[in-house]
């Protein structure tokens, strides 16, 4: 072994390892060699836990796993093998998982959406795949995620109130499909509140999952090619309906005034990929708005990317980061994507502390003043 290999685990001592060919578990059916430790390059090792540490100094509390993907690869029985995701990727914080509904339905035709499930292709290798509310869930819990989604259908927009009102209906039956084979164990279960742009058919699906007594809510449906108007009352038109003393979750949105806008709406917890997605296109969030650090102007910019206390702008600056994001350094769209995480924690914080003082309404003019610079 060359002496820039370490033994992983005698860095992250409860990292899961699965040495296929050190069993008879891979396709050649054979054991090929007989160790059955995890070497890598020492550097490597480092970035591995280091992912961990910078989540947590940025003060993220739970991280999103995508059911569907995790369904396909490396499939939910590895994941159970390993005892569940917190120990198949080393991260004992809170884990979300969605319930593989958007993915689906994105990939579904129609009339493929039927009363027992959804029928669609593995967009990796066009296979036939169905999936059930009661698969979703047997998924979820091999899983073991902490906050399980009820499979929904996620509908685009604009839609008719007439195919609303059914998918609806088809919806809440779902859902009461999926909490009868819940396990009793320690897995929150969240119902998902849809019904498009249409007040009454949001108010009915919200007042029917309540009384299923899910223990928490997500609003589902946005994020789907609406407006942002539109957006918040999907929004309005949902949590009125909805008990306080439990979660509300809005799913798939996370622009930082959407932040704002729909905590004033009585949202508490969001999910988004965009800043990290925006950070590896070299977009950043500031104070003053999203700036592009690729542009030429940062080539010579020697201060942090915004006023803030940060890993990335405590220790670089525009010029390097910009340098990393144009000669294609992943290191450039890690910095970047912490930043963004970061940016957006704040905001939370900020929300949170104006909702107690009772300025959340200055709060969020005197951000839409900085970000888009209009009074």
């Amino acid at each position: 072994m060359k002496s820039d290999y370490v033994r992983v685990k005698d860095y992250i001592p409860n990292i899961y390892v699965e040495l296929r060919y050190a069993t008879e578990r891979n396709f050649t059916h054979t054991k090929v060699y007989d160790f059955d430790e995890a070497y890598l390059r020492r550097g490597t090792t480092l970035k591995l836990k280091k992912v961990q540490e910078e989540l947590k100094e940025i003060g993220s509390g739970i991280i999103l796993a995508n059911t569907y993907h995790l369904w396909l690869r490396p499939g939910e029985d590895i994941v159970a093998h390993a005892g569940n995701l917190h120990k198949f990727m080393n991260y004992d914080g809170p884990i979300l998982t969605d319930s593989g509904g958007y993915q689906v339905f994105s990939l579904a035709k129609p009339k493929d959406i039927t009363e027992e499930g959804v029928k669609f292709k593995n967009h990796l290798n066009g296979d036939n795949l169905f999936l059930t509310p009661e698969k979703s869930i047997e998924i979820q819990t091999k899983l073991g995620s902490d906050i399980m989604m009820s499979f929904d259908e996620c509908v685009k927009w604009p839609s008719t109130h007439e195919y609303m009102e059914k998918s609806v209906e088809r919806t809440l039956r779902w859902a009461k499909r999926g909490k009868a084979v819940k396990q009793d164990n320690d897995q929150l279960l969240f119902g998902i509140v849809q019904g498009g742009e249409y007040p009454d058919l949001r108010r009915h699906s919200a007042e029917e999952l309540v009384k299923m007594n899910f223990d928490g809510y997500s609003v589902g449906g946005t994020s789907v090619g609406e407006d942002k108007p539109t957006m918040y009352k999907m929004v309005e038109y949902s949590t009125p309906y909805l008990p306080d003393n439990k979660l509300r979750y809005l799913m798939g949105v996370g622009d930082p005034i959407d932040l704002i806008e729909n905590s004033m709406r009585g949202i508490d917890i969001f999910d988004c990929v965009s800043p990290t997605r925006l950070a590896r296109h070299g977009h950043a969030y500031t104070k003053h708005g999203k700036i592009n650090i690729k542009n030429s102007k940062y080539k010579e910019d020697f201060t942090p990317v915004d006023e803030c206390d940060c890993y990335a702008c405590r220790n670089y600056t525009k010029a390097y980061i910009r340098h990393l994001i144009t000669a294609n350094e992943t290191f450039g769209a890690r910095l970047l994507s912490i930043h963004n995480i970061y940016f957006l924690h704040q905001i939370m914080k900020n929300i949170r502390e104006n909702i107690k003082k009772g300025t959340i309404q200055e709060y969020r003019d005197e951000f839409v003043k900085d970000y888009y610079g209009q009074d």
